[in-house]
């Protein structure tokens, strides 16, 4: 399940990338039950990327921005509860990353969801089923 940080060089210490990364990951987990979940927690991947100062922008123009976004199964916070916690709770832990640098304001998220049967791991394309297959045998 890849998160993606962007942000402009200088806003994140590499210890507050590091530390951003691990909440969104337990918060997407802990949003989904599966906290500690030995198939789901190693396949929660991504990467924080830094574009240069002056290249990332609001109404065309230069400014300081954060994004974060998720893709995931389409089974992956399916109510707009969760939804509204992802990007609510999320854009928090971006916030205190930044230690202020980026208003709260321009601080970006999204979701975008794999088409079913499109997901993989390790060179094997699950389904829906199977993933979920994956995660309940984890937690037995």
């Amino acid at each position: 399940m890849p998160i993606q940080i962007i942000v402009p060089e200088g806003v994140l210490t590499p210890s507050a990338e590091a530390e951003a990364f691990r909440k969104l990951t337990e918060l997407l987990l802990r949003l989904h039950g599966l906290t500690g979940n030995t198939f789901m927690t190693p396949n929660v991947i991504g990467e924080v990327t830094v574009a240069p100062k002056g290249r990332t922008f609001s109404g065309g123009k230069p400014t300081a921005i954060a994004i974060f976004e998720l893709k995931v199964p389409s089974f992956v916070l399916p109510t707009q509860e969760l939804k509204d916690a992802w990007i609510s709770e999320g854009t928090a832990i971006i916030e205190q990353a930044t230690a202020g640098s980026i208003k709260r304001e321009n601080i970006y998220s999204s979701v975008s969801y794999a088409v079913e049967g499109a997901w993989g791991i390790g060179g094997k394309a699950y389904s829906n089923a199977e993933l979920g297959s994956a995660v309940a045998a984890a937690a037995a």
